[in-house]
């Protein structure tokens, strides 16, 4: 296999090439780290805690992308991601996280394990290699991979085919290794697997249904053939058991802080809301949906407490905000953090009942009379025990409590959501995708009735996920409690789940894997090999349905885009602009690999898997 040289990028940048060198060399202390001390474990246990922050966040920025997700209004620099106007600092946090805290220790890895003959700690973090430069590709298109981890600070890139294959290959390579057996003088897999557990089994099961996954991306491609990707998903996960899954901790200790869930890590403020879309999606109340409320709904956005006419407390559902809407361009929705005790900056209505408008709804930290309403936009946030340890309140309630700010009340402010709390899992290949992945295929090969049962296997197994983890919670909280097993039966017996060959459609089955995946950012590539709402692949209709490019993307940023017609490919969000290192310490090899890469249209510029052929793709970029 390759040998990789160790390369520091963020040290390099921030103290210079001397520096690195001189802290590499110090002697082999065991008291004092260096790049040979640490086990495989050790290794293996930071690097795949750092590789899921790069990979999560590069889902939350898809989110705001996507749809499931909007920021209240500012100028932020996430906030940009919203008008699909990124600016290049808004997208580095991803590019940080892979390339300086996690590819960087890739090469020790390898050396560690080879020279001991721990070919499962090889194996893993070949399987961590090609899944962080796939993640790189599928945000950044573009960008340095056979040079990457060597000693050049201004490593070339390679193309997005080149990327993509070689991500490829390095899985069939991690496979042979989980598939040797280690020396009895190797450590067990078990020793460092935050994942799996040191189960090969379920790694292996992993990198398959990896490979299905990356394949299934090339779906626009003239010699895609579904059928290769069924005989992948053969090897994956079979079950919720069987799927690799990131489990959190939510606690106030100092050494367990870095595990908290990292989609906390990324909305742990009071900014982030719901959006219309994503929220229709759960109520089926998106144009000729059948207004069936699924039982998620609940789980997925978040609700507060609010008085109602008799004086008593209760949980209110959050609205979403309408990207399509002038909200936004109308400076709203505000943040609101307080109890409102200013009857002039109070909202007088909510669900249509006129209520107290001193004590039933939050001010809205504005004067602005069209913002006065924004109180009903809920933020996603959840607490962290760390803060409510050191605050009043419940310790043991990780809920968004008002007298965290105030210390005036014990209203919650959000429920949160599911995957928004500090334990949240991190489903980063789980079973539901895996069955949703199969329903697609087999619907392109005209097997509907193999479609539809994979369909309904795929809502289950969610629903049942979600019930392992909400089944540690008390049950007595709202917005926690498991979703009844009869629930999950009527679900899928009503007219909001396809109960047969002639119902079913690709629009029924990409809704159910969006919401499946919610903040994946396979939700982003999933939308961009449909060209979104366009309708124009195959004849699958328009898949992401009330689907648009939001209000305040307006003439004036449409300069980044090169077309105004939906059924262009040029239309829609392709890709992220590179990372702001790059721009800065990389200039000459960037502009040399995309002749748009310093350019506003770069957003529309399709990435490799996203193209119908090789001949497609290097008319856009050369």
């Amino acid at each position: 296999m390759k040998k990789f040289r160790y390369f520091c990028l963020s040290t390099l940048l921030a103290l210079g090439l001397g520096a690195c060198s001189d802290y590499l060399d110090i002697n082999d202390n065991p008291d004092n780290p260096n790049s040979s001390v640490p086990s495989a474990a050790l290794r293996l246990r930071a690097i795949q805690a750092n590789f899921v922050d790069a990979y999560e966040s590069s889902g939350t920025r898809g989110c705001w992308i996507t749809g499931n997700i909007v920021k209240t209004a500012g100028t932020a620099y996430n906030d940009y991601i919203v008008k699909w106007m990124p600016q290049s600092a808004s997208v580095t946090w991803p590019y940080q996280m892979w390339f300086v805290y996690t590819a960087s220790n890739l090469p020790d890895l390898f050396a560690k394990a080879e020279s001991e003959g721990a070919w499962h700690y090889l194996g893993a973090g070949q399987l961590i290699h090609a899944w962080g430069f796939m993640t790189m590709l599928d945000i950044y298109g573009e960008m340095p991979y056979s040079e990457a981890l060597t000693s050049s600070i201004t490593p070339k890139y390679d193309d997005g085919k080149a990327i993509y294959e070689g991500c490829m290959a390095m899985i069939d390579e991690a496979i042979a290794n989980f598939k040797k057996e280690q020396p009895v003088t190797a450590e067990p897999l078990s020793d460092g697997d935050l994942w799996n557990g040191g189960s090969t089994d379920k790694w292996l099961k992993l990198a398959y249904g990896l490979k299905a996954r990356w394949m299934l991306n090339t779906s626009k491609r003239t010699d895609f053939d579904p059928q290769k990707v069924l005989d992948l998903l053969a090897n994956a996960a079979q079950s919720n058991e069987e799927g690799t899954i990131m489990r959190y901790v939510n606690s106030n200790l100092s050494q367990e802080s870095g595990l908290q869930a990292l989609q906390f890590g990324n909305l742990s403020n009071t900014t982030s809301r719901i959006t219309k879309w994503y929220l229709d999606l759960l109520t089926n109340t998106f144009t000729n949906g059948s207004g069936v409320e699924d039982p998620r709904t609940d789980l997925l956005v978040p609700s507060a407490q609010f008085l109602n006419a008799n004086n008593q407390l209760e949980y209110r559902r959050t609205a979403g905000v309408d990207l399509y809407s002038n909200i936004r361009n109308a400076g709203g929705p505000v943040s609101f953090d307080v109890f409102s005790s200013d009857k002039e900056t109070a909202v007088k209505f909510l669900d249509g009942k006129i209520l107290d408008p001193v004590r039933d709804i939050w001010a809205s930290g504005t004067t602005d009379p069209a913002r006065k309403g924004d109180s009903i936009y809920i933020p996603i946030y959840s607490e962290n025990l760390s803060w409510i340890t050191s605050k009043p309140g419940d310790p043991k309630d990780d809920r968004y409590i008002a007298n965290r700010y105030n210390g005036n009340s014990t209203r919650i402010i959000s429920t949160g959501t599911f995957y928004t709390r500090a334990d949240a899992p991190g489903h980063l290949l789980a079973y539901p995708e895996v069955c949703f992945m199969k329903a697609e295929c087999y619907f392109r090969l005209g097997q509907k009735g193999q479609a539809v049962q994979e369909y309904k296997k795929g809502i289950r197994a969610h629903m049942e996920l979600m019930n392992e983890k909400l089944a540690d919670y008390d049950q007595s909280i709202y917005g926690k409690q498991v979703i009844p097993a009869e629930d999950i039966d009527a679900f899928l017996a009503s007219a909001a789940v396809a109960q047969n060959e002639s119902e079913i459609t690709m629009a029924k089955i990409m809704q159910q894997k969006f919401i499946a995946c919610s903040y994946s950012i396979q939700n982003l590539n999933d939308m961009r090999r449909f060209n979104y709402s366009a309708g124009n692949i195959k004849d699958f209709g328009v898949v992401y349905i009330d689907y648009g490019r939001p209000t305040e993307f307006d003439a004036e940023s449409a300069r980044r885009y090169m077309s105004d017609s939906p059924n262009d490919t040029r239309y829609w969000f392709r890709r992220f602009q590179q990372a702001s290192l790059e721009q800065s310490y990389n200039i000459d090899n960037l502009k040399a690999s995309n002749k748009e890469a310093l350019e506003l249209t770069i957003n529309s510029c399709p990435v490799w898997w996203d193209c119908a052929s090789d001949e497609e793709y290097y008319s856009y970029i050369k």
